[in-house]
């Protein structure tokens, strides 16, 4: 197996304030990989991190092998960033803005990013300051996918995109690395949008590392248990529990265990309970589940 990214035991702190400990993951060559949680749960240090912009407390990153605080040239020039936000020169035109990036890239390759320009209601010297928050987000990706990089990095790309523009996004980039080989690493907080997008994942909250597996395993163990009591539960996260909520006399438990097993726990903890089901999830319904509303 060839990995293009390996982070080893990644530990940081901001002063006395953990981030994370001995943080672990693998990202395949050409696969989509998801590093998901809410906002402050340390996505943005993770890619950070990742570019070399940072480093950890302790623990190593590798990209393509070499230690992504001390990437060569080389190294560098086969990832492609693209930064929360989409910042880019706004006075320019879609024509500026591509004959200005394509000098700095050796690999430059101008025909996706015309292919995804043409998609665009716009006029060829119309300056990005004209632009609405998707058009320019689709520039951005154009000129990503024009670098040609072997690594595409995206943080928090959904930033302002209505529903439209991050389903042209993610199509276009998920049809783009199938063809190419490419590899992704996107993080993101909005998680209705990557079900069926990503492959792998990482699950992060403010207390750390949370879930680390295949997003379809994921999908096809993680359940959502209801049921009603009379009474005020509470349940401490053990071999069973993942998590929990009550909603008045409705009690919702979310575990990796089988509906028999839960049963069985709630029999042997004495708790009296009523029309325990399961309840379908999408992939957002799951990300929720395991960290929590709040």
């Amino acid at each position: 197996m060839e990995y293009v990214v390996e982070v080893n035991n990644l530990t940081h702190y901001y002063g006395k304030k953990k981030v994370y400990e001995n943080l672990n993951f693998k990202i395949k060559k050409g696969s989509v990989f998801g590093l998901l949680g809410k906002n402050g749960t340390g996505k943005t240090t993770t890619i950070n991190i990742l570019n070399g912009f940072l480093k950890p407390k302790s623990g190593e990153c590798l990209i393509f092998g070499e230690d992504s605080y001390k990437l060569s040239p080389e190294t560098k020039a086969r990832v492609g960033f693209l930064i929360e936000g989409h910042i880019q020169y706004s006075f320019m035109n879609i024509i500026q803005i591509e004959k200005f990036y394509s000098q700095f890239y050796p690999r430059w390759k101008k025909e996706p990013y015309f292919e995804l320009m043409s998609k665009l209601k716009v006029l060829p010297n119309q300056p990005l300051s004209k632009m609405s928050c998707g058009q320019r987000s689709q520039v951005a990706l154009g000129l990503l996918l024009a670098q040609d990089p072997d690594l595409l990095i995206l943080d928090d790309y959904s930033m302002g995109l209505d529903a439209g523009y991050r389903r042209l996004f993610l199509d276009y980039l998920a049809e783009y690395a199938k063809s190419e080989d490419k590899t992704i690493f996107i993080t993101s907080h909005i998680i209705q949008d990557l079900e069926g997008f990503l492959e792998d994942c990482v699950i992060l909250d403010y207390s750390g590392v949370v879930l680390t597996m295949p997003i379809k395993e994921f999908k096809r163990d993680f359940k959502q248990y209801r049921f009603e009591s009379a009474k005020d539960l509470f349940f401490e996260k053990d071999e069973i529990v993942e998590n929990f909520e009550q909603i008045k006399n409705m009690v919702t438990i979310y575990s990796f265990k089988s509906k028999e097993t839960v049963e069985k726990y709630l029999k042997d903890k004495n708790i009296n309970f009523e029309n325990l089901e399961e309840v379908p999830m999408d992939l957002e319904d799951a990300f929720v589940g395991i960290t929590g509303k709040y």
